[in-house]
This record gives structure tokens, C-alpha cells and sequence, in this order.
């Protein structure tokens, strides 16, 4: 017989796992006991159920594999609802494991007691009370199979104290072999025959095609045919953006390089398209038809309702139609080209300005230049997003981590502590803004605890930037959105971490090159200079678009 939180290590032993990133509480003192006896997986203690729910979600976003987090009941359990949406809306497989008190026996009547899988329900894939041991196996085997099945996302499961003490002789259940279904045949020759047909074809790579076999079928497919493609936020990488082919990243809603770009195509070919992301182009009657090309059917909504769909798993979808597909000769991409070049140099041209604080497109380009093509930057969320989704090129996927789903502030940091744990030889960045950092700058501890090696650069404009712009492009006054920081400097070192602050633009590049090869945590205070963001972002990038 065995214990049943004996039971849930072996099941989460079965599954893979690696880490549990967590803040125990007393009802999980069972499992934390049996956790404690495993030999292939390792607690991160986190100081805050949030951190520890974003650190499972990277985690699954770079592997995967459901990255696994773990708290206690009520505000423990609350504490973890924003990484379970952000890993449920940013397509990322995650495993969320909850106590609670005894269900067969009250011993406190409802204190801290709240229905935690009801609270669950509507932000994840799949939601479960244990209720009792015989049946843990198949409930973590089909947690972790939702979790990971595509489109991947969160899953939770509950722990009750005396299940967990439960004994009971089932074992773990193996994970079944299986091979997702491919795209049906005539729906391959749909698209290869619009395609040919088409006069100016452009492609849209959105975050459901960043997967490994996919990357390598686009890159081909591009080479093949020339066609040009445009980004999503969460597509960022999946091809590698030196391509002359690559025309931009729609960054912003409407008004940019890349949009007059997809005005001019008549048929787009939308891969890993998810509509929880903002959309790079909306749909309309009598406009460019669009060819979907995803895992699943589209979600149909007013501003997109494709008019061919091949569903199935996008890297075999690609190969058929690379395979089938002979490029056209009369095919224009002349506006998507001069989108391209005029977009590159608008980035150009911005990179060289030396002022201090520091210019948002002149930081880019240094980060851009210091970091190698497998170097991860892990974006909190801010304005100073915006600069790395137009401006920053991602040679690899997965290198630009950012959030354009749920874009909640406070992930940056836990992102790239995920990061490195993942890919311990590779260069690792956070950037965060001031109001992001603090949102989870108690994770520096559990950094410098773990020994890692770690940038932390943070935009420091004392205010929340991106709402502040915002503000200023509705017409209202500046008013309720300026706040006063500590010293990151000595905050950084209180933590043993090692603090720097940018005091002239000029030392930033070797500030950073010294950073990401010195050993520890490295935090970097960089004043940053948003008084144009309104000019540029809300007027000037419109009219030049325009004049195209």
C-alpha cells in the first residue's frame, strides 16, 4: 500500500517533472514530506504563489512540458489565479496543485475554506478535487494530457490533508503514445491552388505556431516560395527575423509599416492564429481572404472569419504544402517590400539617439547588440514592450518572452528565473518596468538563493508608462499615474544581489556586456526617456505608413 502523497510525487515522477515551484502552506506538509524523498524532482520555494505560477508557465512555454506549481489553500490558492490565466490564455502547459482542509472531517469549520476548484473553473483547462486516493492516477495522467494537448494551457488539481494521508495500492499511469491528427488533403490543395493563384500573398505567424518542428517548416516554406510574413507578439522568433522576407512585427494595433503591408495582400495565410491575442489585422467583408492554418478550426468573431481553413498539426501542414505548392511568377510583393525597408529604417534612425535618460529605441538596439541569437530577454509588461516587439529581432523562438494574452505586469522577472533554470548556459535578461519590477521584486531572493546568473535591467520612468501613454493619446490630462521608487541600487544589494544604475547612455553596452558574463544576480536601474512615445507611437509612425 502506499501513501496517497506518496502517490502524487511517483504520478508527478511518471509525468517528467522536474520542478515544483511553489509556497507551501500546512496542508501540503504530506506532500511536501513525500516531495522531499523524490530524487529527480527539485522545490524552487518562491516568496510568492504568483512568481511561482509564472515560473511553471515558461517553463512550459520553452519545454513543453506542464511546468508544475504548488500553494496552499484560500489566499495561497487566490495568490496563483493570475499565472493560471496567464498560462491559459498565453497557450502554456501548467499544472497547479492547491491544498485544502480535510473534506471527510472538519477540524477548523470554514476558515481560510474557500470553493477553490469552482474559482478555477473558468481560467483553466480542467479543474478536480481529489476526493480519493484510487482515483489520483487517472486525474494527474488527464491533467497533465489537457495540460499539454493542444492549444496547451492550465490545469488544477486539489490536495486535500486527508486524502493525502490516504493509502491505497494504485500506481501511476504510463502516458499513451499519440500523434496528433494532420490536415486532410483536399484542404492542403485548397490552400496550395489559392496560393498560387493569389496576387500578393503575405503570411501572419501568430504564438500557436511557435513550436519546434513548425519553425523548421516555415523557414523552409519561406525560402521556397519568397512570400513575405509579418509577426504577432507572441509569434516573434519562429522564424528568424534577419530574413530578408520578414517584414515586421505588429507591435501595434493599426497604423504601422506592417499594417499597409497587409492592406496590400488579397490572400493571408494565418498560422497559429489565436484570436485572445490583439489581432495584427482585422477582417472585413469584401477585403483579403484569409487561409487559416492551425491545430484547431478558427474561432469565428466579427473581425475574423477566415474563408479556408486546413486544421491539423501546423508543421505537417506546412511540409504538405511546401511540397505541393509551385511559387508563382506574377506574384507583387512590391508595397510589402518598400513596408519592409521603410520599417527598418525608421529603426535605424531612432537607434542612434544618444540622450539620456536613456531613448527607448536606442536601448534596443544596444540590448539587440550585446545579447547572442540563443540569448533570452524576458519582458515584463510596459510600453517598452512595444519597442522590443517593432524594433527587437529574435533569431530563435522563444528568445523574445513577452505576453501579448493576458499581458499581466509582474512576469518578466519569474520568466527569466524560469528561463535559466531551463537553459543553464544560455544569456539571460529580464526587462521590467519600475511597476512591474515591484510587482514580484521579491523573487531577487530567490535568485540570489539559487545561485543563478542574472540580468535584471530595469526602465525606471517613476509611473506606469504604458497607461500614462495611453493618457496622453485620449487627450486627458496627466494625473494619477506617477509614484516614487526605492533606490534599486542598494535594493538589489540588500537582497545579495549586485546593483548598478545607468548614469550615461554611452556605458550601457559595456554595463550590460560585464552583466551577462559576471556571476550573480545583476540588477540595473536604467532612467528611461517616454516623452515621445505619444509623438512617435500615436502620430509620426502613422504618417509615414500613410505616405507609403
Amino acid at each position: 500500500m502506499t501513501k496517497a502523497s506518496d502517490l502524487v510525487v511517483q504520478c508527478l515522477e511518471n509525468e517528467g517533472v522536474e520542478y515544483v515551484f511553489g509556497v507551501p502552506g500546512e496542508e501540503n506538509l504530506d506532500f511536501l514530506d513525500s516531495l522531499s524523498r523524490s530524487e529527480t524532482i527539485r522545490l524552487i520555494l518562491t516568496r510568492h504563489e504568483q512568481a511561482a505560477g509564472f515560473m511553471a508557465a515558461t517553463y512550459g512555454r520553452h519545454t513543453g512540458k506542464a511546468g508544475v506549481c504548488l500553494s496552499t489553500l484560500g489566499p495561497g490558492a487566490t495568490n496563483l489565479v493570475t499565472a493560471a490565466a496567464y498560462a491559459q490564455l498565453g497557450g502554456m502547459p501548467m499544472v497547479m496543485l492547491t491544498g485544502q482542509k480535510p473534506i471527510k472531517k472538519s477540524k477548523q469549520g470554514r476558515f481560510q475554506i474557500l470553493d477553490v476548484v469552482d474559482m478555477m473553473g473558468p481560467i483553466t483547462k480542467f479543474t478536480h478535487q481529489f476526493a480519493s486516493a484510487d482515483n489520483i492516477p487517472w486525474r494527474m495522467r488527464e491533467a497533465f494530457r489537457l495540460a499539454e494537448e493542444e492549444k496547451p494551457g492550465a490545469v488544477h488539481l486539489e490536495l486535500p490533508e486527508d486524502v493525502a494521508r490516504e493509502t491505497t495500492d494504485s500506481r501511476p499511469v504510463p502516458a499513451s503514445l499519440k500523434r496528433r491528427p494532420i490536415a486532410e488533403a483536399k484542404a492542403i490543395s485548397a490552400a496550395v491552388r489559392r496560393l498560387e493563384q493569389a496576387r500578393s500573398p503575405i503570411l501572419v505567424i501568430g504564438g500557436g505556431a511557435n513550436r519546434t518542428q513548425t519553425s523548421r517548416m516555415l523557414s523552409r516554406f519561406v525560402q521556397k516560395t519568397g512570400i513575405p510574413f509579418v509577426t504577432t507578439q507572441l509569434g516573434k522568433g519562429v522564424i528568424d527575423e534577419r530574413s530578408p522576407h520578414f517584414v515586421g512585427c505588429a507591435a501595434l494595433s493599426a497604423g504601422d509599416f506592417v499594417h499597409r503591408a497587409l492592406e496590400s495582400a488579397d490572400v493571408i495565410v494565418n498560422i497559429g492564429h489565436d484570436v485572445i491575442e490583439k489581432p495584427p489585422f482585422f477582417m472585413k467583408p469584401g477585403g483579403a481572404e484569409v487561409i487559416h492554418v492551425n491545430f484547431r478550426s478558427a474561432e469565428v468573431d466579427p473581425v475574423y472569419f477566415p474563408q479556408l481553413e486546413v486544421v491539423g498539426d501546423i508543421a505537417n501542414a506546412l511540409w504538405q504544402i511546401t511540397e505541393e505548392i509551385t511559387p508563382s511568377t506574377t506574384w507583387d510583393f512590391g508595397m510589402m517590400h518598400r513596408a519592409r525597408d521603410a520599417g527598418a529604417e525608421n529603426v535605424a534612425h531612432d537607434a542612434v539617439d544618444m540622450r539620456y535618460p536613456v531613448y527607448p529605441q536606442h536601448l534596443v538596439g544596444i540590448v539587440r547588440e550585446v545579447m547572442p541569437s540563443d540569448g533570452i530577454i524576458a519582458l515584463d509588461n510596459g510600453v517598452y514592450k512595444l519597442w522590443f516587439a517593432r524594433n527587437y529581432r529574435a533569431h530563435e523562438p522563444n528568445t523574445v518572452l513577452l505576453d501579448n494574452a493576458l499581458a499581466s505586469m509582474g512576469a518578466g522577472l519569474p520568466s527569466a528565473m524560469a528561463s535559466r533554470l531551463v537553459y543553464p548556459e544560455r544569456k539571460i535578461m529580464a526587462i521590467c518596468g519600475d511597476g512591474g519590477f515591484m510587482m514580484n521584486s521579491q523573487e531577487l531572493e530567490t535568485a540570489v538563493r539559487l545561485g543563478m546568473q542574472l540580468v535584471v535591467l530595469i526602465l525606471n520612468d517613476n509611473a506606469y508608462g504604458m497607461i500614462r501613454w495611453k493618457q496622453a493619446d485620449m487627450g486627458f490630462k496627466d494625473f494619477g499615474l506617477s509614484y516614487g521608487n526605492p533606490d534599486f541600487v542598494a535594493y538589489a544589494r540588500a537582497y545579495g544581489a549586485h546593483g548598478h544604475r545607468v548614469s550615461d547612455t554611452g556605458e550601457l553596452p559595456a554595463l550590460l556586456r560585464h552583466c551577462l558574463e559576471a556571476p550573480g544576480v545583476h540588477v540595473i536601474d536604467c532612467p528611461v526617456d517616454y516623452s515621445e512615445n505619444d509623438r512617435i507611437l500615436n502620430r509620426e509612425l502613422k504618417q509615414k505608413a500613410a505616405a507609403l
